[in-house]
């Protein structure tokens, strides 16, 4: 069969890569008797997700290799620690993927070719919350 006839339709690349960290916290914006105003913990997963309309060579949109920084970040400053201890925000799953998808913008993508899109904060298997970056 001869694949070179196939068309290759225009349009947008997206990547994703994910992230863990282990960490505690408590929302002491919430009323006593909720659960989550005391302290507890969560295996947190992160996701980034990169876009770009053309490809870097070899047909990248980013080598996740150009990543590291972000999971280095994620493991020096965040993984066992008591989040609303160092963040500077009340850290609910929402805040805490804006606060990421802040942090990313300004350290990690100045140095490669793919747009960060959004960034997915999963506290366990079943809720997760997600920020979109707005287009630049």
């Amino acid at each position: 069969m001869d694949f070179s006839a196939v068309p290759l339709p225009p349009g947008t690349f997206t990547i994703g890569k994910k992230f863990g960290f282990e960490a505690g916290h408590r929302l002491p914006g919430l009323p006593p008797e909720h659960k989550c105003s005391r302290q507890h913990g969560h295996s947190y997963e992160v996701e980034v997700v990169l876009t770009a309309h053309s490809l870097e060579e070899p047909g990248f949109v980013t080598d996740f290799g150009a990543l590291v920084p972000f999971k280095k970040f994620l493991d020096t400053e965040l993984d066992h620690y008591n989040l609303h201890e160092v963040l500077p925000v009340e850290p609910t799953s929402e805040r805490l993927a804006q606060f990421l998808a802040g942090w990313f913008s300004q350290n990690v993508q100045p140095t490669i070719p793919g747009r960060l899109v959004a960034v997915l904060v999963r506290e366990t298997g079943s809720s997760w919350a997600r920020f979109d970056v707005e287009g630049r």
